[in-house]
């Protein structure tokens, strides 16, 4: 199974950028997805997830700013980022819960994307 992160990228302070995460697999469908934010020298920690029935939760640095879905027709999900601050700045992960066609409950990583905003 592969799970392509990508969207990252260089934006000024107040910008824009749309985050994606696909999982590539004809056997499995995304139950659960979450975006994890690495700052240089920190931690990871959750910005946001979002549930097999759509549910939405935010951590509050991010909240009206971020905004996470899903395509599940395509196996994909997004994290569109708006009015971004310098100290959004960092690596990207996603997260992912998947089910495949027996029923079985599988969890990936993506590979990470660079998100960098400029004051």
């Amino acid at each position: 199974v592969q799970l392509q992160a990508s969207g990252g990228g260089l934006v000024q302070a107040g910008g824009s950028l749309r985050l994606s995460c696909a999982v590539h697999s004809r056997i499995m469908s995304i139950n659960s997805m979450d975006w994890n934010h690495q700052a240089p020298g920190k931690q990871r920690e959750l910005v946001a997830s979002i549930t097999s029935a759509g549910l939405t939760d935010y951590a509050e640095s991010v909240k009206g700013r971020l905004t996470i879905s899903r395509d599940n027709a395509k196996n994909t999900g997004y994290l569109q980022m708006n009015s971004l601050k310098p100290e959004d700045t960092g690596v990207y992960y996603c997260h992912v819960d998947a089910r495949d066609i027996l029923g079985r409950k599988w969890t990936y990583w993506g590979q990470g994307t660079q998100v960098t905003v400029s004051s």
